[in-house]
């Protein structure tokens, strides 16, 4: 019986040992298919050197959070607001806020919106839907910005 199971192992044996992972001579140039180094279109394009900086924002380029909020946001009745990144982290936020009031305040990052003190109060800028202005008037907005119920700024 130990010969019969000898005689069926080395079969086994044999195939398994043609299977080895390591290559042979004539493997170890055979394609991969991953690309070299030198075969890169970035390596073509952009050498690398151990001196480049990371990317990332330049110095010069100042973090904001929501800077893609700079610019003009209109209310009704002649209200508007401005918004201008300034430094790190800090805006300029021009309002005409009612019929009376026109004020520039400095704005700051926070969490969910730009927070600002306007008149001694505490108050916070974040992003809404026209109907979350409280405003009937701009109830069919997309993209606005509410300081609070009936103050809200909208783009078109």
């Amino acid at each position: 019986m130990k010969n019969l199971a000898y005689a069926l192992a080395l079969p086994l044996v044999a195939t398994l040992a043609a299977c080895d992972s390591t290559p042979s001579d004539n493997q170890a140039d055979a394609p991969t298919g991953a690309m070299t180094p030198e075969e890169s279109p970035i390596a073509a394009t952009e050498p690398a050197t151990n001196d480049q900086a990371p990317a990332g924002p330049s110095s010069a380029a100042a973090p904001h959070r929501f800077a893609d909020w700079a610019g003009k946001w209109t209310g009704v009745e002649g209200v508007y607001l401005v918004i201008t990144p300034t430094e790190a982290e800090r805006y300029s936020l021009e309002m005409q806020y009612d019929l009376d009031n026109k004020v520039t305040v400095e704005g700051r990052d926070s969490e969910h919106g730009i927070k600002f003190d306007r008149g001694g109060k505490p108050y916070s800028l974040r992003r809404a839907q026209g109907g979350e202005t409280g405003l009937k008037w701009l109830a069919d907005k997309k993209d606005c910005l509410v300081v609070q119920d009936g103050e809200g700024y909208c783009r078109d």
